[in-house]
């Protein structure tokens, strides 16, 4: 009543401040930070507070499931049994080109099978066994039934021939290999120069009586006839690998990432809470299953939270809708290059009829993005940004257009990346005087790095199987003295509000098709198939199109250079994302004095008939041979009359 009495008898002129000095202490400091640019800080908290508390709930709870499941010694097989316990007689796979429908008991007891036949063959902990066929259910049931008896499967890419083949089956020191039957060829051709214990085993119909087979088992009679009872469990921990995906870099050919259990599980568990995924979605995967978006961030969904997962062997535009709509999906997954495709497509009763409510994947550009969400009514876009090995992913959770994922400005350290600045001549890392790196201003483009701490689940940096590589990637004295983190050579900028915007690959890779191209694996063939002639291969942009298309600039000698003949030599070599789209025929190519090929130049010039008299040439793919490029047909690819790809 006393407090009250006096407060009451406090005249105008006094004020309430000049009796509580705490309050105008308050004020006045409120006034100080307001004045000094504090106003902006509580701006951006304002504008982010929910999706970053969201994301904030999201880290907490994936972080303290892994912590369990390394302290339970937990494996994606052991909990992918757990999933198969609850949801026993619910579809787990279908194939759409073979209409087979596996439950989650049918997909436990081909694993189970997959893992007697492999410790049939005395394969166990720390052994590897090369996998060599295309998006099917029976891939997966393979690397999961290896990872329970401690064999770690390497995913191949099936498109890949000849060295880069060789190269990932050699690096992985794969004791065997299995290889569907449409593959055979391709096995075929490497067979000699393979290990000669390795055991090879084929899959699948055989589709012509005149493809040649390599000396091999046929496994399918050999998994129907194993028992499907579940094998003794592994020793292996989360920590430890699970398999082995390849990805390119600027060294050449393909490095093997290693994925260890917890990792899967991480990329799994975050795509499915921070989407908003529902344990009745059903998703529509016609992704690569060797490529951690497919196998990972796709079929991971299945297995850890009991999705049902449509397997497309091969993406097709002109069936897609129809397939969302036959099977009921309600999440599809994308590259970049499948928003673009199914845009170019007539318009179909199917692209509105369809269940789907949430597009998820990475690479969408801001250009189409809203087109695609309206034209295809899809209602979320879950966006993110990531590489299999990476420690710095990040995710688009509140459909901001364009973004790629953020980096919250209010809960800096529940996430600890950076974007650094660099020298974008010689994309090295800018320092400061005490030798620290520098993060970048908002709209100042960087190299996005991710702090490394072995002993947090989400820090962790397991790298490749070449230790080499691994070190590459690593950059000491980032954040503080001392410290190690990992460099994802991607280029992105970051806005105020801390969502971050993809703008370019670093290094010798460009990206076409959903697939990095190492420019200096693919000189070297190219070199190779041309009797070692100087060839500079690098990327060149494409108005309206993700990425960049594959050009080289030939040193093509005397004679004639026979165009056709190098076509059908490429086509056995590369895989067909890697085949140069432009050519660009010159008498030398310009090196350094240390006979390092120069590229910005023939960059810069690009694919224009009237930048260079050297003949340039397209690959048309509707008449399946380079043609030479004319001013017309500049100006035709320029403006997008010209389709570069077939459905």
């Amino acid at each position: 009543m006393l407090r009250g009495s006096v407060l009451a008898s406090l005249s105008p002129e006094e004020g309430l401040l000049s009796h509580v000095p705490w309050l105008w202490s308050l004020a006045a400091g409120l006034g100080l930070y307001l004045a000094t640019g504090g106003w902006r800080f509580l701006y951006v908290a304002l504008c982010t507070i929910k999706r970053d508390l969201r994301c904030l709930c999201v880290v907490l709870h994936v972080k303290r499931s892994i912590r369990q499941h390394l302290k339970n010694r937990s494996t994606i097989p052991s909990l992918f049994g757990q999933t198969a316990a609850l949801y026993p007689d619910k579809p787990a796979l279908v194939c759409v080109s073979t209409g087979e429908v596996w439950t989650f008991r049918e997909l436990a007891g081909r694993c189970n099978a997959v893992s007697h036949w492999a410790r049939a063959q005395g394969w166990g902990q720390g052994d590897v066994v090369a996998l060599y066929l295309g998006s099917r259910p029976l891939l997966v049931a393979l690397w999961m039934g290896l990872a329970q008896v401690g064999v770690e499967a390497a995913l191949i890419n099936y498109n890949l021939r000849c060295d880069s083949l060789l190269h990932c089956v050699g690096v992985s020191g794969a004791k065997g290999m299995v290889f569907g039957v449409e593959l055979a060829e391709a096995v075929s051709e490497v067979r000699s120069s393979l290990d000669p214990s390795m055991v090879l085993f084929s899959t699948g119909s055989v589709q012509s009586v005149d493809l040649p087979t390599p000396s091999a088992q046929n496994l399918d009679p050999l998994l129907a006839s194993s028992s499907r009872d579940p094998p003794p469990p592994t020793t292996k921990g989360f920590n430890d690998r699970l398999f082995y995906i390849y990805t390119s870099g600027t060294t050449g050919m393909p490095k093997a990432a290693i994925v260890v259990h917890s990792r899967f599980y991480r990329i799994a568990a975050f795509g499915f809470h921070s989407f908003g995924l529902r344990h009745d979605d059903i998703i529509y995967n016609s992704l690569p299953l060797y490529h951690s978006a497919g196998n990972i961030m796709g079929v991971g969904q299945c297995l850890l939270h009991g999705l049902t997962v449509v397997v497309k062997a091969k993406f097709s535009a002109s069936s897609f809708w129809d397939d969302c709509v036959k099977y009921n999906c309600t999440v599809i997954q994308y590259i970049g290059e499948i928003c673009r495709y199914l845009l170019a497509q007539p318009e179909r009763p199917s692209e509105k009829s369809h269940c789907v409510r949430i597009a998820m994947g990475n690479g969408l550009r801001p250009a189409v993005w809203e087109e695609f969400t309206q034209r295809f009514r899809i209602r979320q876009v879950a966006e993110f940004y990531g590489a299999t090995e990476c420690n710095c992913s990040i995710s688009n959770v509140d459909g901001k257009v364009g973004a790629c994922g953020f980096h919250s400005q209010i809960f800096p350290s529940m996430y600890p990346i950076k974007l650094l600045r660099m020298n974008e001549d010689t994309m090295e890392l800018v320092r400061d005087k005490n030798g620290l790196c520098i993060g970048c201003q908002p709209g100042e483009p960087g190299l996005l790095a991710g702090y490394i701490d072995q002993s947090d689940p989400l820090r962790r940096f397991d790298g490749y199987v070449d230790r080499r590589a691994t070190n590459k990637k690593i950059v000491n004295d980032v954040f503080t003295l001392g410290d190690a983190a990992y460099l994802s050579g991607d280029v992105l900028v970051m806005d105020e509000l801390g969502y971050m915007f993809f703008r370019d690959r670093s290094g010798d890779t460009y990206r076409w098709r959903g697939e990095n191209v190492s420019t200096t694996e693919v000189e070297a063939t190219l070199s190779g198939l041309l009797g070692h002639a100087d060839v500079a291969v690098y990327g060149v942009l494409l108005p309206g199109v993700e990425g960049k298309a594959g050009m080289a600039a030939i040193a093509e000698g005397e004679g004639r250079f026979d165009c056709d003949a190098f076509l059908g030599a490429v086509r056995k070599a590369l895989p067909s994302y890697a085949h140069p789209l432009f050519l660009r025929l010159m008498p030398k190519v310009d090196t350094t004095g240390t006979f390092k090929i120069q590229k910005t130049r023939l960059q810069r010039e690009g694919y224009n008939p009237l930048h260079t008299a050297d003949r340039i040439f397209f690959l048309n793919s509707h008449l399946g041979r380079y043609e030479a490029v004319t001013e017309e047909l500049y100006r035709a690819i320029t403006e997008g009359r010209l389709r570069l790809t077939v459905d």
